[in-house]
């Protein structure tokens, strides 16, 4: 529903609801409808220039010479539109963190931080990591067991292998996508066809087929750059089976029981030791380290180490406290994958570690399961865990639903309670100002109303609020 209510706004201009979805809705800015159209090309498309400015600044992909890119371009309703879309330039990394898996994956290719294998092609150098390049590929995992095995500089001499498009399929790897200029698109095939990459050869084609598609059809564009969306679902599963790897023998439980499953022969090359509980789970710094300030601070004193493994006498051993072992499988498999599987008997455990261990995308997955048990008995509840751990669209959810039950919220001792304490919160509170719960329940009480009969419905809600705020000497 909000995607489709993204794609209706930006078709209508409406930047203010927009802001909204994306901000407060969380609502993915580069999704696609049927017609493989994004928000960014209707918003071109229908000449809205402030919406564009926004979409822009906010993440909306549209490079040039992209089919995207040329799509926008062509597709904008007035030059002015055209000459945003040339002015701008490229993603920066402040908006690259609305997402901040594929901006983790991104520096991490980018940067090479605890990179443990470089290979060398043609005189050009790449940091990789093996933990990364085994999960995503067995051809690698091969290889790094047999003949690049115990290597730290791999040189790859073949005459046909060409930088550029190496540097292009590490990128798949890490990312789950790729740009690549058109002219390298055969050498890109070559090097995938060697690392048995079926599936991306498939995509990788499907890609050049969809541009061709579109340029035949479109005099004077110019598409050269080709890019191969990321599939965030396979590499998030595939990511996954780092975690797989990392849990303790006897909490494997289920693993390596079918003929092909990778976890009993997956190698991947632990370089930390988290103890929970008494249990060993083999990590990679890179990974904590990356995802999480607290854990980068941890793993960089080194007076937190206890010890290190008999069986890796090189691997320093961390010993995790105020959190059990059940709670740090969910960290960890969402630290490798970007995802978790929760449940309400275990959410508001992993919420408080989420928030100890600074990681705000967990939070998020946390609020969401939090806003699927959203109900008349618990809403107040909810409401308040969503202001403590500064989840807004959480709080957004709430104020939603208690919109819609003002008439028998009211009743509630504790609800009035809520909002003096929202009222005293502000800082030097005039005796009219408005109170932000109150505002946010008015604005959903009379949002969407058309009809007469929801007219008169919005009003009793209204009349009942008031009353409410009469009864508690509160005026805003």
């Amino acid at each position: 529903m909000d995607v489709y209510d993204l794609f209706s706004s930006c078709r209508k201009g409406d930047i203010f609801r927009v802001r909204y979805l994306v901000e407060q809705r969380d609502v993915e800015l580069n999704v696609r409808d049927k017609w493989d159209s994004t928000p960014l090309y209707y918003a071109c498309l229908c000449g809205h220039e402030e919406l564009v400015e926004y979409l822009l600044a906010s993440g909306a992909k549209c490079e040039a010479n992209t089919f995207d890119g040329e799509r926008c371009m062509y597709g904008s309703l007035s030059d002015s539109v055209r000459r945003q879309l040339k002015d701008y330039k490229c993603v920066s990394a402040r908006t690259m963190q609305r997402d901040d898996f594929n901006y983790f994956l991104h520096m991490l290719l980018e940067q090479g931080q605890y990179s443990d294998v470089k290979f060398l092609v043609h005189g050009q150098t790449f940091q990789a990591h093996r933990c990364v390049l085994s999960a995503r590929s067995e051809y690698f995992t091969e290889m790094f067991e047999s003949k690049w095995r115990d290597k730290n500089l791999i040189t790859l001499k073949h005459p046909l292998i060409n930088p550029a498009a190496f540097g292009a399929i590490l990128q798949y790897f890490y990312t789950g996508g790729m740009d690549i200029d058109i002219s390298l698109v055969e050498e890109c095939r070559r090097i995938a066809k060697q690392c048995k990459m079926t599936d991306f050869i498939e995509e990788l084609e499907s890609q050049c087929k969809h541009v061709y598609d579109f340029v035949s059809n479109k005099p004077g564009i110019c598409v050269k750059v080709l890019t191969v969306e990321s599939q965030s679902c396979q590499l998030a599963e595939e990511m996954a089976q780092l975690a797989d790897c990392a849990l303790p023998t006897e909490l494997n439980v289920g693993f390596g029981e079918l003929p092909f499953n990778r976890v009993d022969l997956f190698p991947t090359y632990p370089d930390v030791c988290f103890r929970v509980d008494g249990y060993d789970f083999l990590c990679h710094k890179v990974f904590f380290s990356g995802r999480s300030d607290y854990f980068k601070a941890l793993l960089q004193d080194h007076f937190s180490e206890g010890g290190q493994l008999q069986s890796l006498p090189s691997t320093p051993v961390i010993t995790l406290h105020n959190i059990s072992h059940e709670v740090f499988i969910h960290v960890m498999y969402y630290i490798y994958s970007n995802t978790t599987e929760l449940t309400t008997e275990n959410v508001l455990d992993v919420l408080f570690v989420a928030d100890m261990y600074l990681l705000t995308g967990l939070k998020r997955l946390c609020g969401k399961t939090l806003g699927m048990t959203i109900c008349e008995d618990n809403v107040l509840y909810v409401l308040r865990t969503a202001k403590l751990f500064r989840l807004s669209r959480l709080e957004d959810q709430c104020t939603v639903f208690m919109a819609k039950i003002i008439e028998r919220l009211v009743e509630q001792p504790e609800f009035a309670e809520i909002i003096k304490e929202d009222a005293a919160s502000l800082a030097e509170r005039h005796e009219t100002d408005s109170v932000p719960l109150v505002d946010e329940i008015r604005y959903h009480i009379t949002s969407n109303v058309q009809t007469y009969s929801a007219i008169e419905e919005a009003n009793q809600k209204l009349e009942a609020l008031e009353e409410l705020l009469s009864s508690i000497n509160i005026d805003c």
